[in-house]
């Protein structure tokens, strides 16, 4: 079990994000006393008679007054157990991008709901995002369950109708985990709440300590994009010629062959160098320079892979992307691809289908994709680019979609397999739940 867990929040507006977040940190005693001092100042000031944790999450004046998230915030805590990097990411549909952002690294997600909504339009597509990027692990922590006085039906209608949207969504059920939550009172997040005796499962915390969480494979194929070339020409070093970087996915030792793409150009490692000194061996998340057996014409760009596994060369993108940009796609439309540390014009050639996060179906040939839509698009690049399936590496199985015009950030893109999608009815996660059932979930007035 890894000592990290990296972590992403989502939900919709007023769920109780920056409330459970600000209470995860203050239970867990994350909080320093300065900051908590101030919280409890300006809660006093707003007539409050306790603090307002989400003040803690809240940092922007523009969010403290209007009572939102509107960018990425990443928290820092730590347990006995476990490390925590924590990305909060905001409710509105508008700023769904940044869920894609928050959720990139995760390896496990928590959605927030109401629980006097219940399963929302914004669930279901937070969880599809989710799903297409694969994060592995689901929370549903159905919040302000003080609200509707600990109702264990209502509750338990909530947890049966999220599961089945994750499980058609591609989630095994033993992923997928609901807890009844109060972030405002502190129902079952770090400690177990007395007034839900019919919940028998952990809490919040206990899950985040305890859940089993695959670490970056050492045994898949080694990539590195190489960011630098180094060469001091300096009388100490008159012959050196270093490739900088960070290792993408894989682990690569001294006398390791490799290979240089889209190139193809075969050498073998001979050294690796840190600030530190030499390392016998470097895995993802490393940040290393490579010394080579010869001397090739390689530049920023280039990706070092495993000579014995290496991905494929193809100026031809089969992908899914998440569309993060007011103006909408059409087919062919010309971008720049960012891939790894290569960033090369391309053309969209073919949207292929989009995909309806509510139904759980696609629309065949789309005209556009519209923002925060999901579809499938076939890109050409002008130079070959060395991808991998986004199923076996996510750093180089990834894409960004720019704008040549101003370097605006139009998508996010995923090569490969598409999200399985299965033909059924958007109320199908309700399953053989009765009229009467459907009112338990339904939204108040």
């Amino acid at each position: 079990m890894t000592d990290l867990l990296r972590l992403a929040t989502a939900g919709s507006v007023d769920d109780g994000k920056s409330t459970l977040v600000g209470r995860l940190l203050y239970d867990t005693k994350s909080v320093l006393a300065d900051q908590l001092e101030a919280v409890q100042r300006a809660s006093v000031d707003r007539g409050l008679s306790t603090p307002d944790l989400s003040l803690l999450v809240d940092g922007l004046r523009s969010e403290r007054e209007q009572g939102i998230t509107i960018d990425v915030a990443y928290r820092y805590f730590a347990t006995p157990r476990r490390s925590y990097v924590l990305a909060d990411t905001p409710g509105h549909v508008q700023y769904t991008r940044n869920t894609v952002t928050g959720a990139s690294t995760a390896q496990l997600a928590i959605l927030l709901v109401d629980a006097r909504k219940g399963v929302i339009e914004q669930t279901r597509r937070h969880a599809a995002v989710l799903a297409m990027l694969g994060v592995p692990q689901l929370v549903l922590a159905v919040n302000k369950i003080d609200l509707i006085d600990y109702d264990e039906a209502k509750f338990g209608l909530i947890a049966k109708e999220f599961l089945a949207h994750a499980n058609a969504l591609g989630y095994p059920e033993e992923s997928v985990l609901s807890v009844p939550v109060s972030a405002l009172v502190g129902d079952n997040v770090v400690d177990r709440s007395e007034r839900t005796p019919w919940y028998t499962g952990p809490t919040l915390l206990e899950h985040l300590e305890t859940v089993p969480v695959q670490p970056d494979p050492h045994d898949a194929p080694f990539r590195f994009p190489v960011q630098y070339v180094i060469r001091p020409r300096t009388p100490e070093y008159p012959d050196y010629r270093g490739y900088a970087g960070q290792v993408a996915a894989g682990v690569v030792r001294p006398g390791d062959e490799v290979v240089v793409l889209p190139a193809g150009l075969r050498s073998t490692v001979v050294r690796i160098d840190t600030a530190d000194g030499e390392l016998t061996e470097a895995g993802a998340g490393q940040s290393v320079t490579l010394l080579l057996d010869n001397d090739l014409d390689i530049s920023r760009g280039d990706l070092i892979a495993s000579a014995e596994h290496s991905p494929s060369v193809s100026d031809e993108l089969n992908a899914t992307v998440c569309w993060l940009a007011e103006k909408p796609l059409r087919a062919n439309a010309r971008v720049l691809i960012k891939h790894g540390t290569r960033t090369v014009p391309a053309i969209v050639t073919e949207l292929s289908d989009r995909f309806d996060e509510q139904r759980l179906s696609t629309v065949d040939t789309p005209d556009s994709l519209e923002l925060n839509q999901i579809g499938r698009v076939l890109i050409r690049t002008a130079e070959p680019l060395p991808v991998d399936e986004y199923t076996s590496s996510r750093r180089t199985g990834s894409f960004l979609v720019i704008d040549p015009n101003d370097g605006g950030t139009l998508a996010a893109g995923l090569i490969g397999a598409p999200l399985p999608i299965p033909d059924v009815h958007e109320d199908a996660g309700l399953g053989d739940a009765t009229a009467d059932d459907r009112a338990l979930v339904s939204p108040g007035p």
